[in-house]
């Protein structure tokens, strides 16, 4: 039996084409939004998962520092050191900073630590070149998307500082590049006000220029101990709010990605609502175009089934090769995008899904279109 699909294709090829690549190019950017967020999920684990810390202390009734301001003191580590079940402790700061890089500063995350303390934040898998910091002052590693390269000069606040290793891949949960920079350098940076600032303080009376703050302890534990278990007995002790790592990737991933997870997802759903629209008004634009030749069709006796079938497998055809054309598309630009884009396999075919029953449900139009045709019109000229 001869496939009128087959043949109605072939006969407009390369209108149909061209149509299955504008419907993939949108269908391309659904798979791109699904990207970024998951972009979202992966960045927000990076710093998390290379610090690699069981406990993360900080203010009390505060979230800790990736979601709002956290202040305590540098020797709490010491206290922390002592707690039964404690095999590590460290204090971290965490900071944007805007990097100078020719005319256009570089938005940036300083990481805060001690060189040679028992915790080092810096992944050692993306560290690319160079070393670890090996000294107290006047270092630092950047990552390589800064474009400083090694022995390079950074000017910060009032020093300068060489660039002694270079990382690949490190960003903070907001996406920005991350650079790491000794403990003391991060508090003066951080914490220690300017000479006029303090002077002008003075003169009204304050006094509290305290540089020993720090915006976090982290600690690992031993083998054996139960981590909500230590958790617990240092809020009661230390009156400090205490995250475990899950605790902290929560924090992260559901209260500061939630709301633009939700807003991609709306985002999404509208586009693809959008391309079932388009794809539905192609397919009966199709179908008027060719609604001489049903007529004629049904004339001759083919049935209404036959004709039918015409017009779902071109939906259904439509729609694969937008999805094809769609993924090719992402791929090729889904790099060039500032923040990271991940595509996945998963969300691919789960867009394929949604792609197949929109193109059914857009056929009906044609359907409803081809069921109403009249016979009588092949006569009419």
């Amino acid at each position: 039996m001869i496939n009128l699909a087959k043949k109605d294709v072939e006969h407009s090829l390369g209108k149909f084409l061209v149509t299955a690549m504008g419907v993939g190019m949108l269908l391309g950017i659904v798979l791109i939004m699904m990207g970024v967020y998951r972009g979202m999920v992966v960045d927000a684990e990076i710093l998390i998962g290379d610090i690699n810390a069981d406990l993360w202390v900080v203010q009390e009734n505060t979230l800790g520092p990736f979601a709002e301001s956290s202040r305590i003191h540098e020797d709490l580590k010491n206290s922390i050191s002592v707690v039964d079940g404690v095999k590590h402790s460290e204090a971290i700061t965490f900071q944007n900073i805007q990097l100078p890089k020719g005319t256009m500063p570089i938005r940036v995350m300083a990481v805060g630590y001690d060189p040679f303390g028992s915790i080092n934040p810096i992944n050692q898998e993306r560290l690319i070149e160079g070393s670890p910091l090996t000294k107290d002052h006047y270092q630092i590693v950047v990552s390589k998307e800064t474009g400083f390269e090694l022995h390079d000069e950074i000017v910060l606040a009032r020093d300068t500082y060489e660039v002694v290793g270079i990382t690949e891949k490190t960003v903070s949960s907001g996406g920005d590049l991350l650079v790491y920079i000794s403990l003391k350098d991060a508090q003066k940076n951080q914490f220690l006000y300017s000479n006029n600032r303090v002077r002008s303080d003075r003169a009204r009376g304050i006094n509290n220029n305290d540089t020993t703050m720090v915006n976090a302890i982290i600690a690992t534990l031993k083998d054996g101990y139960n981590v909500d278990e230590v958790a617990n007995y240092i809020k009661e002790w230390k009156h400090k709010s205490v995250y475990t790592k899950k605790e902290q990737e929560d924090i992260l991933t559901k209260n500061l990605i939630e709301r633009a997870a939700k807003q991609i997802g709306l985002f999404t759903a509208i586009l693809i609502l959008v391309s079932t629209i388009i794809i539905a008004l192609i397919i009966y634009t199709m179908t008027l175009e060719k609604m001489k030749e049903i007529s004629i069709m049904k004339l001759i006796g083919i049935p209404n089934s036959i004709i039918i079938k015409m017009i779902i497998q071109e939906t259904l055809l439509l729609g694969v090769l937008a999805f094809i054309s769609g993924n090719i598309f992402s791929h090729l630009i889904y790099e060039k995008f500032p923040k990271r884009v991940v595509l996945e396999i998963p969300d691919a075919w789960m867009l394929f899904i949604v792609v197949l029953i929109a193109s059914i449900l857009s056929s009906f139009i044609g359907v409803k279109k081809v069921i109403s045709a009249d016979p009588a019109a092949a006569i009419g000229g």
